[in-house]
């Protein structure tokens, strides 16, 4: 830190009490000086050599107190109140030091004060050459304003100094030596700083530099927001730093200063007001540029900008929705359902229709994937209405595999028991089947959550998956069979309760049988048509065994182990027709 003694007498001023401070000297004290609850018992020909105000002062008061002093004939100290001089007694004190000729030290925490307080006394070059005025703004030009980090003090002590420090340009002087050094070419770049984060703007894309272009950003970090307001914009108005580093600079600024920003966790909060009018400056301070800021830190405003109860928040909504797919699930699990939905319809809205956008889409339909399956740990939170108007909102869009589909449906039924068979095919229709992975597959077989058609379905996919050689049943290798209960999905939830029958089974038993003799027209039924590799599954033909027997009462299955012992009943519905038939 810069510094600048003055004077060279010894510091002589004393303290009698909180309240009282004099000069220890052989000459008697003969005016007092009154700075808020403080009294300085001073001496006049000192104040009088250098300050202008002090001099109007000190006379007016001792013609007045003359006219006493001859109606009461004796002597006594004349008193001036001095009650609205800024930086209150401290900087006084180093004004009547100065005035001593005595030794003070002023550096970036006391020089505005100082400079505000030597304005207010009058402290000029036409009262005395080499006065306070002339060596602060020396000590300001050549020295503090030089400084990286001094700048940064300054300005901030300027903010209690207001409107002095604005009246002498003091603010505005710090914001331009502050800008004018975040705008330098780095590698001009040779003072101090901070700086913490690993990561470097340059992406990889040229050898890192020695100085990163975000350099400053930490630094700024210490100011008051309405200062922090002003550096930005000022920094901005050069033109010389890109959006991205002052993107940088608010995301920095607000893990700084926002409670809870960068955890998961909600803190204690006790001035709502102060951190929701700070959440507000920061969504305005970001640059118009589309990728001026991270997806990451967009999604993380948003969800402190709501806890915070900010008012105008469509634009981040906006923000946060156009870039959905760059979103990660941790950064959204906090957002309400309905937060979520607004969301996706923004994502929609943005993309052009002429532009087939399915590497976005996909990164979406895995995030609503993995939303919808954590949220659905929470019964309360996600109603059956709302998990299938989000779902469906994704449905069309592109996934290499249906696994997160799964287990999204997997973790609803698992927390909601209490769904009727309607609902439960209601929610797996969200699901195809043919996009299971072996795991997923193996897991839904013995899934005693699912109704008894998916798992059908399930297993019926996997069969031709092993009779492809392996081949993904997602493409066009794909056998064309349609599976008769499938029917469902043009008839009401009524009839869908009741079309999984045994006519349907034995249609679909025809079909999977038809093409188990096409492909190995040389193997014996009983030694073929394993459900996974390493023979671990359930045998489709086994399956259809229980499906026949006489434990099969409403189309609804229970899995057990994997063994051939037969499924048990989990539903009350009335009894089929499939009672009496045998494989």
């Amino acid at each position: 830190m810069k510094f600048m003694k003055l004077g060279s007498k010894p510091d002589s001023f004393q303290s009698e009490g909180d309240n009282a401070r004099y000069v220890a000297s052989d000459l008697a004290t003969d005016v007092v000086v009154i700075i808020g609850d403080v009294k300085f018992y001073l001496h006049k020909f000192p104040l009088l050599s250098k300050s202008a105000r002090l001099q109007k002062l000190i006379t007016t008061t001792t013609s007045s107190s003359s006219n006493e002093d001859d109606q009461i004939h004796h002597h006594h100290e004349d008193e001036i109140e001095i009650a609205d001089i800024p930086g209150g007694p401290a900087s006084f004190e180093i004004c009547a030091k100065f005035c001593y000729g005595m030794t003070v030290t002023l550096n970036a925490y006391n020089v505005v004060a100082a400079r505000c307080a030597a304005e207010f006394l009058e402290m000029y070059e036409t009262v005395e050459k080499g006065n306070l005025v002339y060596k602060i703004e020396v000590f300001l030009n050549s020295s503090i304003l030089q400084s990286w980090k001094d700048s940064i003090i300054v300005l901030q002590t300027t903010r209690a100094l207001s409107p002095y420090s604005e009246e002498l340009k003091l603010t505005g002087r710090c914001l331009d030596s502050i800008a004018s050094r975040a705008s330098i070419d780095t590698s001009k770049v040779e003072w101090s700083y901070t700086y913490s984060k690993k990561k470097n703007l340059d992406n990889g894309l040229r050898k890192p530099q020695a100085v990163p272009r975000d350099w400053w950003v930490e630094d700024l970090c210490d100011l008051h927001i309405d200062l922090y307001k002003r550096a930005i914009a000022t920094i901005e108005a050069r033109g010389n730093v890109s959006a991205d580093v002052i993107g940088e600079a608010l995301h920095a600024y607000a893990i700084r200063r926002i409670p809870g920003f960068s955890k998961n966790s909600s803190v204690q909060i006790t001035d709502f007001a102060k951190y929701r009018a700070l959440a507000d400056s920061i969504i305005e301070l970001i640059p118009d540029e589309k990728r001026s800021v991270s997806s990451s830190f967009l999604t993380k405003l948003l969800r402190a900008s709501i806890f915070l109860g900010c008012d105008e928040v469509t634009g981040l909504k906006n923000r946060v929705g156009e870039r959905l797919d760059e979103a990660s699930l941790g950064d959204v699990l906090l957002y309400d359902v309905e937060l979520m939905h607004s969301l996706v319809e923004v994502f929609l809205k943005s993309r052009d229709p002429r532009e087939d956008d399915l590497t976005a889409k996909a990164s979406v339909a895995k995030l609503v994937d993995g939303y919808l399956a954590e949220k659905s740990r929470d019964s309360d939170s996600l109603p059956l209405q709302k998990f299938l108007s989000l779902a469906d909102m994704v449905s069309s869009f592109p996934r290499q595999s249906h696994d997160g589909v799964y287990r999204a449906i997997d973790m609803f039924l698992k927390e909601h028991p209490e769904m009727n068979k309607s609902e439960k095919k209601r929610i797996c229709r969200l699901m195809d089947c043919r996009k299971l992975s072996a795991e997923a597959c193996a897991h839904a077989v013995q899934n005693e959550r699912l109704p008894m058609r998916v798992v059908v379905q399930v297993l019926f996919f996997e069969q031709v998956r092993a009779n492809n050689n392996g081949s993904s049943s997602t493409g066009n290798s794909t056998p064309e069979i349609i599976i008769p209960a499938s029917r469902s999905t043009n008839t009401t939830d009524q009839e869908d309760t009741e079309c999984w029958d045994t006519e349907d089974i034995k249609a679909l038993r025809g079909e999977l049988a038809s093409l188990r003799l096409a492909k190995n027209q040389q193997e014996n039924n009983n030694n073929k048509g394993k459900l996974m590799k390493g023979g671990g599954g359930l045998g489709v033909s086994r399956v259809f065994s229980k499906l026949w027997s006489g434990k099969d009462r409403s189309g609804e299955m229970m899995s057990s182990s994997g063994t051939s012992s037969p499924g048990s009943i989990n539903d009350d519905s009335k009894s089929s027709s499939s009672t009496s038939k045998k494989h």
